[in-house]
């Protein structure tokens, strides 16, 4: 049995602009991407970073407050 020629019939083949939007669509959604996966990256080292420097400072201990003074009538 023969096969059919490939003629486009099924799907539709993109119209020049339609390609092009498509590609930059796709580049669009990459670099977004990529940027996403960057700024998490950064925001688990900053945190990281954080909490390691917190756990070596030293507590400060909270300063008592001076008791408020009757005012002169």
């Amino acid at each position: 049995m023969k096969s059919l020629p490939d003629t486009g019939l099924f799907k539709s083949v993109p119209s020049r602009t339609e390609a092009k939007t498509d590609t930059t669509s796709r580049v669009a959604r990459q670099i977004q991407d990529l940027e996403a996966r960057e700024r998490a990256a950064k925001t688990e080292r900053l945190r990281a970073a954080r909490l390691a420097h917190e756990a070596e400072a030293p507590v400060a201990l909270p300063r008592k407050i001076a008791p408020k003074r009757p005012k002169k009538a």
